[in-house]
């Protein structure tokens, strides 16, 4: 039987005062925050961060297949997981696909990896489900929908936490979504999708999945539900007669807010980061109909998983009070471009340099031993031509050698950081760094390496590796 095996998450370090939002539109105070993806960050990056965090310390050459789910793909035709298992590092022989449009794709994916290991197909599947969905500024989403990701790695038993059952329900239903002419989300009369949509389709798909697994609702421990709010939510919780028993993570949505195909996912993983063996979680996803997973932990649930986990990265957080500063990160508002740079792209040339471009490996000198980034075929120390081996950086910590405030290169959010970084196989890399204040860069400050977007450029997106603070 499939069984979750390891899990992740990922939460931006930006987060955005819901009372921010609304005092932007004149609306009332509310409570609470929400995620903000950097400038630099789309639904790719993000799920490249979740899967990082569930792989950590993984034999990543056991896994088998790649599944990514989101509503918001950086390309409408270009597959996003063979972009994910290219720069995870994972064999080039193995199944990718990409689950899109749909809220509920994140549970969705994971039943498609159960099956899956269960059938024999794939032995070791990776999830990652990532969201960031815009809702029209000044409008009641807006300062509840936030950015987010998790991710799962799915094998056979035993795991962490293992299938019970699983239901799943196809409801067609004009309640929440976006044309292919659309950016920002669209619903219909709130109460209305609420009643018919949200709360009725996800207890019918509910009832379905308890009575396949043969427990009632009292047997419920712990729930991951998605939700468009707080308030939803609790609602939610209510009409499935779970708001007395079971454990909901509902500060998650007070805290990042509404991830869209993430929130239960992520829900998940801060449930796994708690609960305890021979407890029942049930996982459910709504979207143009309902899936609903039932899922049992097992005595493995008490390993620690090496990763920073959703509590890890909320412990992050950076406020970000600038309504402003966030139209900006989402092209929202049109400023002063920067001076124009000659720099290109070239999609041959990134196919040629895709291992140290996209998997960020560099070289080691078989000869001397000395290290260089980027790959090089001659060795900058004695000399031997073709005599490296590729070695793996993306995991790798380093301390900043060197750095520049940059002043007239950035738009909106001056000074870009340049810095030399000396990473721990004793190679430099010259890189930018975010999520970082001009005011904490110095020598010698310890780093991490993290996947970002740089730019575009000849009708695609470059990616390339920044660094960041390690805390």
């Amino acid at each position: 039987m499939a069984a979750i095996v390891r899990y992740g998450a990922y939460v931006p370090c930006l987060r955005l005062p819901r009372s921010v939002v609304a005092g932007a539109w004149g609306g009332g105070r509310q409570a609470g925050h929400k995620a903000v993806a950097n400038h630099d960050e789309d639904s790719l990056t993000l799920a490249v961060e979740a899967a990082r965090d569930c792989l950590r310390g993984a034999d990543r050459s056991a896994v088998d297949g790649v599944l990514f789910a989101t509503t918001t793909s950086p390309y409408l035709e270009k597959q996003g997981a063979a972009l994910l298992a290219t720069v995870l590092d994972l064999p080039s022989g193995i199944l990718t696909a990409d689950l899109c449009n749909s809220l509920r794709s994140g549970t969705t994916a994971l039943e498609l990896a159960g099956s899956l290991v269960d059938t024999g197909r794939a032995r070791n599947v990776l999830v990652a489900v990532a969201d960031m969905r815009l809702a029209h500024p000044g409008s009641a989403l807006e300062p509840w929908m936030g950015d987010g990701a998790a991710a799962f790695l799915v094998g056979p038993e035993p795991g962490v936490a293992r299938w019970n059952s699983f239901a799943s329900l196809a409801n067609e239903m004009l309640d929440c979504w976006r044309t292919d002419q659309d950016r920002f989300v669209r619903t219909w009369e709130d109460r209305w999708v609420k009643k018919h949509g949200l709360l009725e389709v996800t207890a019918r798909a509910v009832r379905d999945a308890l009575d396949k697994a043969g427990v009632t609702g009292d047997g419920i421990a712990w729930a991951a539900l998605y939700a468009p709010d707080a308030r939803s939510l609790r609602e939610l919780a209510r009409s499935l007669g779970l708001e007395k028993g079971a454990r909901t993570a509902e500060d998650l949505l007070d805290r990042c807010g509404s991830t869209g195909a993430a929130l239960a996912p992520m829900m998940l993983a801060r449930i796994l980061e708690e609960a305890s063996p021979g407890e029942r979680i049930l996982v459910a996803g709504y979207g143009d109909g309902a899936d609903v997973l039932i899922l049992e932990t097992t005595e493995e649930i008490r390993r620690r998983m090496p990763g920073r986990g959703v509590s890890g990265w909320l412990a992050r957080g950076k406020e970000l009070n600038n309504y402003e500063r966030f139209l900006w990160y989402r092209k929202l508002v049109e400023v002063q471009p920067p001076p124009a740079l000659l720099v290109g792209s070239s999609a041959t040339v990134l196919w040629r340099d895709r291992n140290s471009v996209l998997k960020l490996h560099g070289s080691r000198c078989r000869a001397c031993g000395e290290a260089a980034f980027p790959i090089q075929r001659v060795c900058n120390g004695c000399g031997a031509a073709d005599a490296f081996e590729e070695i793996a950086l993306s995991e790798s910590k380093g301390r900043v050698f060197t750095f520049t405030l940059d002043y007239l290169a950035a738009q909106v959010d001056p000074p870009l950081i340049q810095t030399v970084v000396d990473l721990e196989p004793g190679c430099r890399i010259y890189t930018s760094m975010t999520d970082a204040d001009a005011g904490e860069v110095k020598p010698e400050l310890e780093v991490e390496m993290t996947f970002r977007r740089t730019r575009k450029a000849e009708g695609f997106y470059n990616y390339f590796w920044k660094c960041r603070p390690l805390n």
